[in-house]
């Protein structure tokens, strides 16, 4: 069945870094647009950024343009959401998101950016 298994969360403090992976199966990886959202507490889910199926394009929202980079890796069927300079505002549960034919959803990993 379909999968997407997010991994990386924790606890940093401000200015710190983390990288978010997250590994695809149970469906093409290879054609699909893979994004990362995020949702915090009493906030609608937001896109943070995304990533074309070949990789090509890259997009970000502009809280985050500059400090995060979203990559991927079709041979190890993964996206990754490498975060620096990261700020409390930044706290949220981060989903993984495949979009093509179908649309696929992770179960989240929690970011906590705080001293």
């Amino acid at each position: 069945q379909v999968q997407l298994v997010e991994s990386g969360g924790g606890l940093v403090q401000p200015g710190g870094s983390l990288r978010l992976s997250c590994a695809a199966s149970g469906f093409t990886f290879s054609t699909y647009t893979m994004r990362w959202f995020r949702q915090a507490p009493g906030k609608e889910r937001e896109l943070v950024a995304s990533v074309t199926s070949a990789g090509g394009i890259t997009k970000y929202t502009d809280s985050v343009k500059g400090r995060f980079t979203i990559s991927r890796d079709n041979a190890k069927n993964s996206v990754y959401l490498q975060m620096n300079s990261l700020k409390p505002e930044d706290t949220a549960v981060y989903y993984c998101n495949a979009v093509y034919w179908n649309t696929y959803w992770g179960q989240g990993t929690q970011v906590t950016v705080s001293s």
